[in-house]
């Protein structure tokens, strides 16, 4: 079971980092997407440090900071549920596959985050 959670929050970790370097990049498809879903340009920095927040929870937790790593996955669930919704209510479905993704990589963290805690 352990190197189940291992792999997919090392994954989830990966996955995170990234995507909140390129929101603080500003690379022109994370500035496309968010005018799409009407997201303001100002929001981008803050929901990039909350992304950043989760991956490095998620860190702490695999490095033995056990509670840290399981509230960055409920953080991540959240906010991923809230990307989710804001694509849904926007009505922008053609690239809802990556905010659901990233919502299932964060839903499974936390289920195998949970199970191997037991």
């Amino acid at each position: 079971m352990f190197t189940a959670y291992l792999t997919v929050a090392i994954v989830t970790i990966v996955i995170n980092a990234g995507i909140a370097a390129a929101d603080l990049a500003r690379i022109p498809f994370v500035l496309k997407n968010s005018a799409e879903v009407d997201v303001p340009q100002s929001w981008i920095p803050p929901l990039a440090s909350l992304k950043a927040a989760g991956a490095a929870g998620l860190l702490l937790g695999l490095l033995g900071v056990p509670y840290i790593g399981t509230a960055a996955a409920v953080g991540l669930v959240l906010f991923y549920v809230g990307a989710v919704i804001t694509h849904v209510r926007a009505r922008v479905l053609y690239n809802i596959a990556f905010p659901a993704g990233f919502l299932a990589l964060a839903v499974a963290t936390l289920v195998l985050d949970l199970a191997q805690a037991r």
